[in-house]
C-alpha cells in the first residue's frame, strides 16, 4: 500500500490534506507533517479543516497554512483524509471532497469504513501520526525537525502522553526516532499540557459541578452545555481533555463526557480502562473509534442522553 500511495504522490502535482471536525492534536500534527513532506517533494499542497485550529496547537510548525474555506476542487490530483473513520467526519465539505478522483484514507480507528480509493488503516497503531511517520519513512522521505515536532505532538496527544493502552513498543520506537530528528519532548509537553488559558479552568469548574456516578461508581460523567460555555466565556476547544477527569477517579471503569453540540444533541466522548469496549457502545449510537476511546452523537436533553448511555454501557453496548 505504501508503494501505491507513493506512486500517487510521484505522479501528482497538487494535493489536498484534510481531517475531522472538532480537531485534536493527532489530526493537526498528522496533516501538517504530511503537508511538509509533500512540499519537500516539490508538490503543491493545501491543508483544509472545517474548524479553526485550537489555540493549544498554534505553536506547531506551519499551523498558519491551514485554511477553513475551500474553493474549486478541480485542480487536486488526490485528497488525503487523515484520522477519519468515515468521510462524513470531514464536515460540510465531505460530499464535494468525496468527488475528488483519488481519495487516500489514512486512519487508525477500528471503526473505519474503508472509504476512498486507497485505504491505509491500522487499528494497532497508536495514532494517525504514527502511521504517517511509517508511511513517510517507508517512502524514504527525510524527516525534518518541523515534521518531527508535528508527528511527536500527534502521537503524544492521542496516547494521552503515552498513558493509554494504545501505546506499544512501536510507539516508543517511533517517538525515539522523532526525538533524534529534533522534537523536544519537554517543550512540546509544556505547550500542550501547561499553557492553558484561565478560561479553560473557569469552564472546568462548571463542568466538575455536574460530576455524576452510576453502576456502583463504575461510570462517571461530566456535562458541558452551551450555557456553561457562555457563562465561562469559553469555546468548545477548551473542553479538550475534560473526559480525563472522570476517567482518573478510583474505581471508575468508563468515563463519559457530554458536550452540547446543537439543540437537542450531545456529543459523547467515552473512555474506559482495561478491556471494557466503549467502541461497541459508541457504535450502537452510530459512532465509533477504539476499544478504550470512542465517541458518538446522541439526540435528546442531557438527562435523557445520560440515561441511554448508562444503560448501553451497563449492557456492554448491546
Amino acid at each position: 500500500m505504501i508503494n501505491r500511495i507513493a506512486e500517487i504522490i510521484r505522479k501528482g502535482r497538487r494535493f489536498l490534506v484534510t481531517s475531522h471536525v472538532r480537531l485534536d492534536g493527532d489530526a493537526v500534527g498528522s496533516e501538517l507533517a504530511l503537508y511538509e513532506a509533500l512540499r519537500g517533494l516539490g508538490k503543491e499542497a493545501v491543508v483544509y479543516n472545517q474548524d479553526r485550529t485550537p489555540q493549544v496547537y498554534a505553536f506547531l510548525p506551519d499551523a498558519g497554512v491551514i485554511v477553513n474555506r475551500l474553493g474549486s476542487l478541480d485542480g487536486f490530483d488526490a485528497v488525503f483524509v487523515l484520522d477519519c473513520s468515515e468521510i462524513e467526519r470531514v464536515g460540510d465539505e465531505a460530499p464535494r471532497i468525496a468527488e475528488v478522483r483519488r481519495i487516500v484514507n489514512i486512519d487508525h480507528h477500528i471503526s473505519n469504513d474503508r472509504y476512498g480509493h486507497l485505504t491505509l488503516t491500522d487499528p494497532e497503531a497508536s495514532s494517525t501520526g504514527e502511521m504517517v511517520f511509517r508511511l513517510l519513512d517507508g517512502m524514504g522521505v527525510e524527516i525534518t525537525k518541523d515534521m518531527a515536532v508535528n508527528l511527536y505532538t500527534a502521537i503524544l496527544t492521542d496516547t494521552g502522553a503515552f498513558r493509554y493502552s494504545n501505546t506499544g513498543p512501536g510507539t516508543f520506537a517511533v517517538a525515539g526516532r522523532l526525538l533524534e530528528k529534533g522534537a523536544d519532548p519537554a517543550g512540546i509537553a509544556q505547550q500542550v499540557y501547561e499553557t492553558h488559558p484561565a478560561v479553560k479552568f473557569r469552564l472546568l469548574a462548571l463542568a466538575l459541578s455536574t460530576l455524576e456516578f452510576d453502576w456502583q461508581g463504575k461510570i462517571a460523567a461530566l456535562t458541558v452545555s452551551k450555557r456553561m460555555l457562555d457563562e465561562a466565556g469559553a469555546q468548545w476547544e477548551h473542553t479538550e481533555g475534560f473526559v480525563e477527569y472522570p476517567r482518573s477517579i478510583e474505581g471508575v471503569q468508563v468515563a463519559v463526557f457530554l458536550s452540547e453540540i446543537g439543540e437537542g444533541f450531545f456529543k459523547a466522548s467515552l473512555r474506559s480502562k482495561g478491556r471494557f469496549n466503549v467502541e461497541a457502545v459508541a457504535r450502537r449510537f452510530g459512532g465509533g473509534g477504539h476499544i478504550n476511546a470512542s465517541a458518538c452523537r446522541v439526540p435528546g436533553d442531557a438527562e435523557t442522553v445520560k440515561k441511554r448511555l448508562f444503560e448501553a454501557i451497563k449492557n456492554g453496548g448491546r
